[in-house]
């Protein structure tokens, strides 16, 4: 399949008799991704880690999101919509693939952004000036912005209104995406990442594999993949923002119109909301040097929503909880996020570090000196 170009779609042979399957599929991602395994710092011995590098799926296009997108965009373009609607929370790396890859497909976006103030139009633009993060990308591919309070969590009248706009004012239907891509079409992307997965080498020493959980479409395609390959992995999803039940609804739902009625998600998947921290967003000074060590010690980032807080959860699991884990060969799937490190909120982690690491050295005959 070439890249950007829509091309029809064959699902893989264990995901054929789903009651539902996309008719179409777009090339954005570069795949597959590596896995190998991870040498970090803190895993109890006994445990080998591996670590799935879907942060490398492309570089403004990286992360989780991008698989989604595959379906989800190809889905818009054969439907023949002239731009695309979907929301997120301010520096939503949703938010940010699907501007990126709009644009490369020449669709229009229209993001719906929750912002902790509405004033975002004049405070914020100082801000964006330093610490744009996601939003640099979303606003440089052209991305119209609407940002709305911060608890709004049901777009759909927006989205509505918004979508009998565009139409009118295009002569084009507006397709909408849900938060995270995570419908029925967008779980495609998990399933054809779990055919991926048996493909890679150390793939069949895998007893447990872990993932941060947002939307929770990630997670549930690659339950549907293990469940329908009957290869009995343990799957684990940290929740980094709701408490589990709030995934396990959503999950469900989505299972009953893909007709696996046999099974719940409570069957297929262990999630755990004990490392929400004070919630989505929300993390403290020690999460952020964890980040730091982390980078430090492997050469791999991790965003403090998402990945850095399932990472930490998984560790801490291992530690205290070791009777969680099917075995001891532990997969955990980096989703990406990394340019959302970007807005500013570990300035103070960044501060301390530098402190510790920076040296001014005027005088080639003198010695370097510590800034202090």
């Amino acid at each position: 399949m070439e890249f950007r170009k829509v091309s029809d779609y064959h699902p893989p042979k264990f995901a054929s008799n789903l009651a539902f399957v996309p008719r179409k599929r777009v090339k954005l991602a570069t795949l597959p991704t590596p896995l190998h395994k991870w040498n970090l710092p803190g895993v109890p011995d006994g445990f080998q880690l591996y670590i799935k590098r879907d942060d490398l799926a492309g570089f403004f296009l990286s992360g989780n999101k991008i698989r989604k997108l595959e379906f989800l965009l190809a889905d818009a373009l054969d439907k023949g919509c002239g731009s695309v609607i979907t929301c997120g929370s301010f520096q939503s790396n949703h938010c940010r693939a699907t501007a990126v890859a709009a644009a490369q497909l020449g669709l229009d976006c229209h993001l719906l952004l929750q912002s902790k103030t509405m004033t975002v139009s004049v405070k914020g633009t100082k801000e964006l000036t330093t610490n744009p993060g996601n939003l640099l990308p979303s606003i440089f591919c052209g991305s119209q912005l609407y940002f709305v309070p911060v608890d709004e969590l049901d777009f759909k009248e927006r989205e509505e209104k918004l979508a009998k706009s565009i139409e009118h004012s295009t002569g084009k239907p507006a397709y909408r995406i849900p938060v995270g891509g995570t419908n029925s079409i967008g779980v495609f992307g998990y399933i054809e990442a779990w055919n991926e997965l048996m493909s890679q080498d150390g793939f069949d020493k895998i007893d447990d594999i872990f993932v941060a959980t947002g939307s929770g479409g990630t997670l549930l395609g690659l339950c549907i993949g293990n469940y329908l390959t009957g290869q009995k992995i343990k799957l684990h999803g940290i929740s980094v923002g709701f408490v589990k039940d709030y995934y396990h609804d959503h999950a469900n739902v989505i299972l009953r119109e893909l007709n696996v009625t046999e099974k719940r998600s409570e069957e297929l998947v262990d999630i755990t909301d004990d490392h929400l921290g004070g919630g989505y967003r929300k993390t403290m000074l020690d999460d952020h040097y964890f980040l730091q060590e982390v980078a430090s010690s492997t050469g791999i980032f991790c965003d403090p929503v998402y990945t850095g807080k399932a990472l930490k959860g998984m560790l801490a699991e291992m530690k205290t909880n070791p009777s969680r884990f099917q075995g001891k060969n532990v997969m955990f799937i980096d989703t990406g996020g990394t340019i959302g490190m970007y807005d500013g909120s570990l300035q103070t982690c960044l501060d301390g570090t530098f402190t510790k690491l920076a040296h001014t050295w005027e005088d080639p005959s003198d010695d370097p000196q510590p800034i202090n």
